[in-house]
């Protein structure tokens, strides 16, 4: 039932039907109830100094939209970041540790996907997940770190920052419950809008593959996966930061007959410990100069004050 009220609400954001955007113009007035109380939001909050340069990467809409790669390939340039984020999905709750630079200090359940896979793939990096995103900066600062990566921040307006927001095309373009934006990009708010193709760049790579593969993936509108795969025997998608179960995967291997599951690195870090046959749908970044300059220039002319 899950899987199935999350495919539906991923067409009704991003490719509605005729009842879907029918459904969406009788949802309309409560968008605009909801959008007036979030610009609301934004005027009566003023952002708070943190000690610390802090540069977030969010978008608008709900779903996924690249966050994680654009944090990863940021945080990597530097000699001893920080990665602050909420842990959608986790099993925990409060300020958790996920890693202090040196090493992973807990497991996938308590950090979260996204978390691990900034520890793993940014491992001089101090991740830290915590539903107070203040708290987590300050952390973050405590530890010695250099700056600090916000992971779905631009919501967060009482926190000073450097927003850099991707964008994603949508024809839905209300706010929730109507379509699928949280928020706008309210007037005097100050972003680097950036896009895919624009701004950075995808590359991606299949590791381990085999001749027969099943693509399994809980991510966010899996569909976006479908321009760089190879050629799979089944696709199989679970709702966005699912935890799975080891039988199911074999399951999927045996009614597929599959030579190994294509998995993203997302999913990987939640089974790599299942001992099962993997390949790796795996993704880097390459940033527009001017998108890494600025960012660069932001975080000096902040330890320069």
């Amino acid at each position: 039932m899950k899987r199935r009220l999350n495919t539906w609400g991923e067409r009704f954001f991003y490719a509605p039907n005729s009842f879907q955007k029918l459904l969406s113009y009788l949802l309309w007035p409560l968008s605009v109830l909801y959008c007036f109380v979030m610009q609301v939001r934004f005027r009566r909050t003023r952002p708070r100094e943190q000690g610390i340069a802090v540069v977030s990467v969010g978008n608008l809409t709900v779903g996924g939209s690249g966050k994680t790669p654009l944090v990863t390939a940021l945080a990597q340039r530097w000699r001893f970041p920080g990665i602050v984020l909420r842990g959608y999905g986790r099993k925990s709750s409060g300020l958790q540790r996920v890693s202090d630079g040196k090493r992973v200090l807990c497991d996938v359940m308590t950090s979260g996907d996204e978390a691990m896979i900034y520890a793993l793939k940014v491992p001089h990096a101090v991740v830290i997940v915590s539903e107070d995103r203040e708290a987590g900066i300050a952390a973050a600062k405590e530890a010695g770190c250099d700056c600090v990566f916000l992971d779905d921040g631009y919501g967060k307006h009482h926190i000073k920052k450097y927003d850099i927001v991707i964008a994603v095309d949508t024809p839905n373009q209300f706010c929730l419950p109507a379509g699928p934006y949280r928020e706008r990009l309210w007037p005097g708010k100050k972003v680097k809008l950036v896009k895919e193709g624009r701004e950075f760049f995808r590359h991606v790579s299949v590791k381990d593959a085999a001749q027969r593969m099943a693509l399994v993936t809980a991510i966010a509108r899996p569909q976006r996966l479908d321009r760089y795969l190879p050629p799979v025997v089944s696709k199989h998608y679970f709702p966005d930061h699912h935890y799975f179960c080891k039988a199911e995967l074999q399951a999927i291997l045996a009614q597929s007959g599959a030579q190994k599951l294509l998995v993203t690195y997302k999913d990987y870090v939640k089974i790599r410990s299942f001992n099962l046959p993997l390949a790796l749908l795996d993704l880097e970044l390459e940033l527009d100069p001017a998108l890494s300059n600025a960012v660069e220039h932001y975080i000096r002319s902040c330890d320069e004050n």
